[in-house]
C-alpha cells in the first residue's frame, strides 16, 4: 500500500523541448468493505487512515454512530493473486446490537446496498436507491446562532494547507481538516488527505468517533474542494454544524443546508467566502 509513487514523466516545454524526470503521483488503490460476510462496497482510495474512512463512511451511511458500534475491522484478509497479503479487504464485525437492528430490518437499511464499485469520485453514485441518499443523523444540528468570525474562518484553507504533505510534494490529492472553535482561535484537530473527496471527510469523522468527540457541535469541516451533497450530509451525521469550502457549492448542498441547517460556505480562499446557507452563525460587525 503506497500512498504516493515514483514514475517517469516527458515533460514538454514551450520552446518544443521534452525532458524526462522522476515525478510523484498520489497512490490509488482498491478498499474493499465487509460487513460481517455481506459485501458492501469497494471504494478507490488513497491507503492511510483507513479504519478512520471505514468508521466515517459507516457513520455517515446511518449504520453505526460510536466507535463502540464496530467490534472489530480486520484487514488481513486481502491477498493480491500471487497470495501476497495487501490489507485492500475491511471486515467489519458490528456489535451484536447493531447487528440485531440491522437483521431485524431484514440488513441494511431500505436502498443502502451499494453496487460492487464506487470510484474516488463518488460518494454516493453507488448507493442503490435515490431514498437512501437522504439520512437522518443521530446527532441533531444545534440552533444557529453566531459562534465564528468570519476573519478566522478565512486562515481555516491556509492553515490547513501546511498539514498536507501529499499535496506539497504531488499536487493531486483532497484534504479535509476538522476545526474546533473554542473562545480563542480555532484549533485544528485533524487533517486528512485522500485522491476522493469525500473518502478524505470520511477520515476526519471517523478520527473524531475514534476519539470520541461525536457530536463535533462547535467544530467547522474545512474541504479543499467544492462544496457537494455529499458532504453536507457527512458533516450534519456528525453532527457538525459549518461545512467551509474553497470551490463552489452545488444546488443540491445549499438546498440540504438549508433544510438541515447547516452552514454552507463557498469559495473561502483570499481572504473572502460566501454564505449559502443558515448565515445565522456568523458574527457580523
Amino acid at each position: 500500500m503506497r500512498r504516493s509513487v515514483r514514475t517517469r514523466v516527458h515533460v514538454f516545454g514551450p520552446n518544443g523541448r521534452i525532458r524526462t524526470k522522476t515525478d510523484k503521483v498520489v497512490g490509488e488503490e482498491p478498499l474493499e468493505i465487509r460487513l460481517g460476510d455481506q459485501e458492501f462496497t469497494v471504494m478507490m482510495r488513497t491507503p492511510g487512515m483507513d479504519t478512520e474512512l471505514v468508521l466515517g463512511l459507516l457513520l455517515g451511511e446511518g449504520i453505526i454512530r460510536a466507535a463502540s458500534d464496530v467490534v472489530e475491522i480486520d484487514f488481513s484478509t486481502g491477498l493480491d493473486p500471487d497470495g501476497t497479503r495487501n490489507y485492500n479487504v475491511a471486515r467489519v464485525r458490528l456489535s451484536p446490537e447493531v447487528s440485531s437492528a440491522l437483521a431485524e430490518n431484514g440488513g441494511l437499511p431500505a436502498g443502502q446496498e451499494r453496487n460492487i464499485y464506487t470510484s474516488s469520485a463518488c460518494g454516493i453514485c453507488g448507493t442503490a436507491a435515490l431514498e437512501a441518499v437522504t439520512k437522518v443523523s443521530s446527532y441533531p444540528l444545534p440552533t444557529p446562532e453566531p459562534f465564528f468570525d468570519p476573519a478566522v474562518v478565512c486562515e481555516l484553507p491556509n492553515i490547513m494547507r501546511d498539514q498536507q504533505p501529499l499535496f506539497a510534494t504531488t499536487g493531486g490529492i483532497h484534504a479535509a481538516g476538522l476545526f474546533e472553535f473554542g473562545a480563542g482561535s480555532p484549533t485544528l484537530l485533524t487533517v486528512a488527505e485522500d485522491v476522493g473527496r469525500h473518502n478524505a471527510v470520511d477520515k476526519v469523522l471517523g478520527w473524531a468517533m475514534r476519539e470520541d468527540l461525536l457530536p463535533l457541535s462547535s467544530c467547522v469541516l474545512q474541504v479543499s474542494s467544492r462544496a457537494s451533497f455529499e458532504l453536507v450530509q457527512k458533516a450534519a451525521m456528525a453532527g457538525v454544524p459549518v461545512l467551509s469550502a474553497v470551490s463552489a457549492p452545488s444546488s443540491a448542498a445549499v438546498e440540504l443546508g438549508n433544510s438541515l441547517g447547516v452552514t454552507v460556505i463557498g469559495f473561502n480562499r483570499k481572504g473572502t467566502f460566501n454564505v449559502y446557507s443558515a448565515p445565522e452563525r456568523l458574527r457580523g460587525n
